[in-house]
């Protein structure tokens, strides 16, 4: 079983009528759920759900989509809202309302049992810097670490987060707990504007990740281990409606082929550590390829695990 906590929202999107908008399940944590839950991986969702109508589609999208919801928590408040515009390129760009919603009121109690049975915790994005649930969820990935691979995206969100000075001490935090972590070179052009991405691989792996990727967008993604090994692998060509849910896409693949391989859990650590450059390679094919393929559909669609051995030719 791999955990995913943090929020589960609903995204307000440009509907194929002009001037017209519909609702859709969001959230980067809950995209990387679904995504794993399509990879035939048992996915924990760890979410504050409302009772509301939105919570409720909320619950029901990711039930459908075979994620369990054991350890969620019915939320009292209202669900968060994600208002998202797509630009003529296709990305996306977020603005929120979020004020007393039921994502970010985490207390301890509610996540007991929540690591049970458990090889990997994956989170980031907004659960982890919107306070009061941001020290609460902080505090699960570091009590997860003794027994399970921390995976954590900073998916950052400039107009929520403050400034990017204020926010980065706790990214170096998470990652010094952090077992794997993905990043986009988007959100280190904001988090360290004046920095190549090569010399920011180099400076994260050394704060203690066992595994670092750099997605580029179309032009692939830039990797790590803390063991030395360095590697690239291009961006596939694709047709893009939008970049919603690509980067979730990329985690979920990630953690997927990692759990396929035997390279998750606390006493795989070594063994992560030390992967090869045909196994991260190959691995890394497989995630930029999911990332395009969500690139190609409307919203946030991870593919299933016949989805992407298609496009591999596998």
């Amino acid at each position: 079983m791999i955990a995913v906590a943090g929020e589960a929202l609903v995204d307000v999107v440009p509907a194929p009528a002009e001037g017209y908008f519909e609702f859709a399940p969001g959230g980067s944590p809950a995209n990387v759920a679904v995504g794993l839950a399509r990879l035939d991986v048992r996915a924990r969702m760890l979410a504050r759900l409302g009772t509301d109508l939105l919570g409720r589609r909320l619950r029901a999208h990711l039930t459908d989509n075979g994620v369990d919801l054991g350890n969620a928590v019915e939320a009292t408040e209202p669900s968060s809202l994600a208002i998202v515009e797509v630009g003529a390129d296709g990305v996306a760009d977020y603005d929120f309302r979020i004020d007393g919603t039921a994502d970010w009121q985490w207390t301890p109690e509610e996540l007991d049992g929540a690591l049970d049975g458990v090889v990997a915790l994956h989170s980031g994005s907004l659960a982890l810097t919107q306070e009061p649930g941001a020290g609460v969820l902080r505090e699960l990935m570091a009590k997860a670490a003794a027994t399970a691979t921390v995976s954590y995206d900073p998916n950052a969100r400039p107009r929520l987060m403050g400034e990017a000075a204020q926010v980065l001490p706790g990214v170096h935090e998470l990652l010094g707990i952090a077992d794997v972590v993905k990043v986009s070179d988007e959100d280190l052009r904001w988090l360290l504007p004046d920095t190549p991405p090569g010399e920011i691989l180099d400076d994260w792996l050394a704060r203690g990740p066992a595994l670092v990727a750099i997605t580029l967008g179309g032009d692939g993604v830039l990797a790590g281990t803390s063991e030395g090994l360095r590697t690239s692998t291009p961006g596939r060509a694709v047709s893009v409606v939008d970049t919603v849910g690509a980067g979730d896409s990329f985690s979920a693949a990630l953690l997927a082929g990692l759990h396929r391989r035997g390279l998750l859990g606390a006493p795989a650590r070594a063994a992560l550590r030390g992967i090869t450059a045909l196994v991260l390679d190959e691995l890394l094919e497989e995630c930029v390829t999911a990332a395009s393929i969500t690139c190609s559909r409307r919203g946030a669609q991870p593919p299933t695990s016949a989805d992407l051995a298609e496009a591999l030719g596998r």
